[in-house]
């Protein structure tokens, strides 16, 4: 499997988080209980593995590389764009022209200059070099050059969300560019916080670093409230997570199902992140069931929403607005512009019998002699996976459907999304922050070197893709790409049955997490 493949199997299957739900504002706050000083202890759910910016691919891997690297532009919780390590910018068609601080530094002590930033946006924009950030966020058509603070970045190609896609890329001090796999096992940006230790298996430190200038919001080394490190530790179990809450033993961590109940009597109070959790995809390969879009339309409109939503989300669910879900939110609006079928069964048989599959004596679909098989695959570390299957199951099963469910681990999706092709629908999220991003997966397959392992091909969609592609604002891209959208989900290529927030608790502490806790915006409390 390529990198490229791996980048994305990964990214399905983690379903990587995005949207605030609810936010501390610690920039916005007058500090009055805020105490300087002491260790930030974040819960990872698991170990990182390799901590390569330009190859990050886990939600924990992108905990570690977040506190290490900043960008140009940082973008709030709620879509905002804020000066960063650019101080400021001006946009025109095909160009956006940065003015970068002064004095930026990096963790090796070397200077952080425009011509690094442009180094950076060349090494990305190389395909050779496979960064997550190619083909979505920056591509061989974007070039950046240096004069002095000023940064120049323009493109051949058409693109209004310019500014967006480039102010987002993380950024790698010189050394760390000239030789990416000194990063596997430290860090080299230009952060607030400086990787300091590394225990295997066990924990990620930094400790804040003297002479910060360059934070969002005005915020330097001197900032109240600031700590003096930051523990990621590896806490897997989400019980013990709960527990080292409640006890105060760390200051942040991701918590769902039961153990959130203990934490919310208790009050503590979280920030969250949109997680497309009842996501369903179809893989549509010549020969499996849901080639057929009647078959796609019959079995989602069976679903009650509600109560699968339900199971899904401990009681929690949300409708979908988007099949964006990570920040900037490009293209969102709410409500969407599109709308999921009411839930009848008997219509749903109607579908199928016009599809061909006819309901025999045993009370099982047939066509051509073979029965209607499904094979419906999840994620098996997310407990509300396998119930939420379970529910759907029974639910085919009055339709006369053979359903196979299959738990996964990470390696299984790999295989049976990019190699075998051996699945039929199941909780298989994609995370995309813009629909550039989600374009990728309706492009070219993984048989032709691409990255849709759906087999999609939706005429309606490829042709609206295409007209927000030649669009000259963004404006008129966004009212493209929101067409595209619609298009998939009238076809049933997509079906966002329940989305959920991922709530990421807080004890001793308040900050920001648009994707991952920013650093600069955490705050000890008294």
């Amino acid at each position: 499997m390529t990198r490229k493949h791996l980048a994305a199997a990964s990214a399905v299957a983690v379903a990587a988080l995005a949207l605030s739900a609810c936010t501390a504002t610690p920039n916005g706050g007058d500090g009055g209980d805020y105490v300087s000083g002491g260790t930030f202890v974040k819960a990872l759910t698991g170990d990182p593995g390799s901590i390569i910016p330009f190859n990050a691919v886990s939600f924990d891997t992108w905990e570690v590389v977040s506190t290490a690297y900043e960008a140009l532009v940082y973008t709030t919780p709620d879509g905002e764009q804020k000066p960063w390590l650019a101080k400021s910018w001006e946009e025109s068609p095909n160009q956006v022209v940065f003015t970068l601080h002064d004095g930026i530094t990096c963790a090796d002590g070397t200077a952080f200059t425009a011509e690094t930033a442009a180094n950076n946006i060349a090494y990305n924009a190389d395909p050779a070099n496979a960064t997550f950030y190619y083909g979505a966020t920056i591509t061989e058509a974007v070039t950046a050059t240096a004069d002095g603070d000023t940064l120049t970045v323009k493109t051949s190609a058409n693109d209004p969300f310019l500014l967006t896609n480039v102010g987002s890329i993380l950024m790698v001090c010189q050394a760390g560019i000239d030789d990416p796999d000194s990063l596997a096992d430290s860090a080299n940006g230009t952060s607030l916080f400086k990787l300091t230790d590394i225990k295997a298996q066990s924990s990620y430190t930094f400790e804040k670093r003297d002479g910060y200038t360059w934070g969002p919001d005005g915020v330097t080394s001197e900032t109240k409230g600031l700590p003096d490190a930051i523990e990621l530790r590896i806490v897997d179990d989400v019980s013990t997570r709960a527990n080292l809450l409640l006890a105060g033993d760390i200051n942040a961590a991701p918590v769902v199902g039961a153990d959130s109940a203990r934490l919310d009597s208790a009050g503590l109070k979280t920030v969250g992140v949109r997680n497309s959790v009842g996501e369903m995809l179809f893989n549509e390969h010549e020969g499996r069931v849901f080639s057929d879009p009647l078959v796609r339309e019959a079995l989602t409109t069976a679903l009650n929403r509600g109560d699968v939503g339900a199971v899904l989300a401990d009681g929690k669910a949300l409708d979908a607005v988007s099949l964006v879900t990570k920040t900037p939110l490009l293209c969102v609006v709410d409500p969407p512009e599109w709308s999921l079928p009411d839930t009848d069964l008997e219509k749903a048989g109607e579908l199928l019998d016009q599809a061909g599959w006819k309901l025999g004596s045993d009370g099982l679909r047939t066509k051509d002699g073979e029965p209607l098989t499904v094979k419906f695959i999840y994620d098996a570390p997310t407990a509300a996976h396998a119930p939420a299957a379970e529910l759907v199951k029974e639910t085919w099963d009055k339709l006369g459907v053979t359903t196979q469910l299959s738990a996964n681990d990470a390696a299984a999706w790999s295989d049976q999304l990019f190699t075998t092709f051996d699945w039929d629908t199941g909780w298989v999220q994609l995370a995309p922050n813009s629909p550039v991003q989600l374009s990728t997966f309706f492009g070219a397959t993984p048989v032709d070197g691409g990255l849709n392992f759906m087999f999609v091909d939706n005429p309606d969609y490829n042709a609206n893709a295409d007209k927000a592609r030649a669009a000259s604002s963004s404006d008129e891209a966004c009212g493209y790409w929101r067409d595209a959208e619609t298009a998939l989900i009238e076809r049933t290529d997509v079906f966002p049955l329940a989305d959920n927030i991922i709530p990421t608790y807080m004890n001793g502490a308040v900050f920001e997490a648009p994707a991952y806790v920013m650093p600069t915006t955490i705050r000890m409390l008294g």
